[in-house]
């Protein structure tokens, strides 16, 4: 099995269990040992479930003003929490590969391993979504048959990151390329970088 053989088996998993009871409330029970990178997998699809259906919501036009506040802090910190989430699985692979003789004529990629991860989540809840809208009973024809393209177009995208992400992790398993990861730097969540939270007069 592939790394991303691996990953996608795990987003539809947590995918799932999130939508056993479909409710942004429910707590996640992460299977997977904690210091594994199975773990850290399976949380970052929740996070991003989760967030999914924050988006939805904050999107109803007749959503409370207050309650859309409070969503938006949520959403917020969830961007938060998957950024610090994709550092830690950016962590694992540089363990991983640490031993690594780079060649001399090594180049480095546009996006580290677990940046492309990241859309692969996404990609997975894009997927699982779009194919209940295909099989949407109480839709047109005209509807599932628009949505059903569009199924198809991601089902193809995914085999291709996926391709990608495997053959950008054997490119750094022999040499080939390199990876550099650069922390996040968002400064509006800083209190020393935000002119609102530092007072700027």
């Amino acid at each position: 099995m592939t790394f991303t053989e691996h990953c996608n088996k795990i987003f539809n998993q947590a995918i799932r269990d999130y939508h056993i009871k479909d409710d942004i409330e429910t707590p996640i029970n992460n299977p997977y040992d904690r210091d594994s990178i199975e773990n850290r997998l399976y949380l970052k699809c929740w996070i991003d479930t989760v967030q999914w259906h924050f988006e939805d919501i904050i999107r109803d036009p007749h959503i409370d003003p207050i309650d859309a506040l409070q969503l938006k802090r949520r959403i917020d910190r969830s961007n938060q929490d998957r950024t610090d989430l994709v550092e830690q699985i950016d962590s694992y692979f540089r363990q991983q590969y640490s031993d690594v003789n780079v060649l001399p004529d090594a180049r480095i990629n546009t996006e580290s391993p677990a940046w492309a991860v990241d859309r692969l989540s996404i990609l997975a809840l894009k997927i699982y979504h779009m194919r209940e809208q295909a099989e949407r009973a109480d839709a047109t024809p005209e509807h599932r048959q628009k949505c059903q393209g569009k199924l198809n177009v991601l089902l193809e995208q995914q085999v291709d990151l996926s391709t990608a992400i495997d053959q950008l992790l054997e490119d750094i398993a022999a040499g080939r390329k390199y990876m550099k990861v650069y922390r996040q730097m968002k400064m509006y969540n800083d209190p020393a970088t935000n002119p609102v939270l530092y007072g700027k007069k």
